[in-house]
């Protein structure tokens, strides 16, 4: 067995020992009414159960990242798979570290269910190893990757801190407009959390299944002398499509459902990679995450945050206040030199420029202005509580697109990160 074979099983490994982790915080929390234990006890044995466990996942995911770097001779950070997995792993170093300052075990249920979503949506992509890129080879995408990344984990952290803070002080039995807008939002978005979740359960179904669609399309660009230039494309779908290529026609199509043919075809300014493909996946993706919430609905017969809620009784507030702007604090500096300065120091290096507006550059800086309007708010303005945990929340849906939507659907010279 090669080290890069034995670096999927110990990323196996890590999955598995995260979700352990996360069902013994879990029970740390949840079993506190039920155990024979004091309820402090118990949730000091448990959580030091957890802790050792999802610790072990982290080792495991630094085997992983360590043997598959030293198998293949490149950092693993270079396509979508890879990051993803680093991130994952960013977070729970991240996670590690806040854990050690507050010691608060109900940290972990948000965050471990964070890292098994993300470790199972870079099990999505494709796990072999790929060569890189002349633009990529250089000692700057480790600097670079690696930092924004790690500042992006303590986000990520902010995130589970933020929305753990608006589940315990919203009031899912108040019918005011104010309350019921409040509950809207918690709603959402822990109903966009269910997309994701959707979107990898629909991917393994298909792979599963075997589906497999094809479609010829058609591409129509002008050169530098001004002459049409026309090449035919074959585009291969793996989930039914709902909506076909832009300008393209079916070679293979299995029927699913009852529906033989796509609804309608992808608009022509879709012109990113594989467009057409990208936006059947995020339909199906919306569409399951919408079928899973109303099943969790039909199943509880209430809101998801007002079943959450009441876990989180006798939780200080302003505890998770204070954990959530501390990891942003943490990630902001991080996330500054990595996706920022480093990120600058490398286009110049690999493009002859800083700057120049392509859509990952765009977003990055978005998402800098973004916290550092959240870090003015906090500071100057004293936004804290329910304001302060709505922009930590937010930040991360921010931190996500730029990550995925914008690595999937825009095309750019980060368009490789997609593959």
């Amino acid at each position: 067995m090669n080290l890069v074979d034995f670096s999927g099983d110990a990323f196996l490994v890590a999955f598995f020992l995260y979700c352990f982790g996360f069902l013994f915080y879990v029970i740390a929390i949840a079993g506190k009414k039920w155990g024979n234990r004091e309820p402090e006890e118990h949730v000091r044995r448990w959580s030091k159960i957890a802790f050792v466990v999802s610790s072990a996942g982290l080792a495991a995911h630094l085997t992983f990242f360590f043997t598959r770097w030293a198998g293949s001779g490149q950092i693993p950070t270079s396509n979508m798979y890879e990051f993803m997995t680093f991130l994952a792993m960013a977070i729970m170093i991240a996670y590690t570290i806040v854990y050690a300052m507050y010691r608060k075990p109900l940290l972990g249920v948000f965050a471990l269910p964070l890292t098994i979503i993300i470790v199972a949506y870079a099990s999505v992509f494709p796990s072999e190893v790929q060569p890189l890129i002349p633009a990529l080879e250089s000692i700057w995408l480790k600097v670079h990757v690696t930092t924004a990344a790690l500042g992006e984990a303590f986000f990520a952290v902010g995130f589970a801190a933020g929305l753990m803070y608006l589940l315990r002080v919203v009031n899912f039995t108040e019918k005011t407009k104010s309350a019921r807008r409040q509950q809207f939002w918690v709603e959402f978005t822990l109903g966009t959390i269910l997309v994701i979740v959707g979107f990898i359960i629909v991917v393994f179904s298909f792979r599963a299944a075997g589906y497999e669609a094809t479609f010829t399309q058609e591409n129509v660009t002008i050169d530098s002398k001004g002459q049409q230039q026309t090449r035919v494309e074959t585009v291969n779908y793996y989930m039914p499509p709902i909506v076909k290529p832009y300008n393209s026609q079916v070679e293979s199509y299995e029927s699913f459902l009852g529906m033989d043919k796509p609804l309608f075809e992808a608009p022509s300014w879709m012109n990113g990679v594989n467009a057409g493909r990208k936006f059947n996946t995020v339909i199906w993706s919306i569409l399951s995450g919408l079928v899973l919430y109303g099943l969790l609905r039909l199943i509880s017969r209430k809101p998801l945050g007002a079943v959450i809620h009441p876990a989180l009784e006798g939780i200080d507030p302003d505890d998770l206040d204070e954990i959530s702007y501390r990891a942003i604090v943490i990630g902001f500096p991080v996330f500054t030199l990595g996706a920022l300065i480093f990120a600058m120091i490398w286009a110049e290096k690999a493009w002859g420029r800083f700057w120049g507006w392509d859509p990952k550059e765009v977003w990055a800086l978005i998402t800098w202005l973004y916290y550092s309007a959240y870090l003015h708010f906090r500071l100057s303005r004293g936004w804290q509580g329910l304001r302060s945990a709505w922009l930590a929340v937010i930040g991360f849906v921010i931190v996500l697109f730029t990550l995925i939507g914008v690595n999937l659907v825009i095309a750019g010279l980060h368009s490789y990160s997609g593959t």
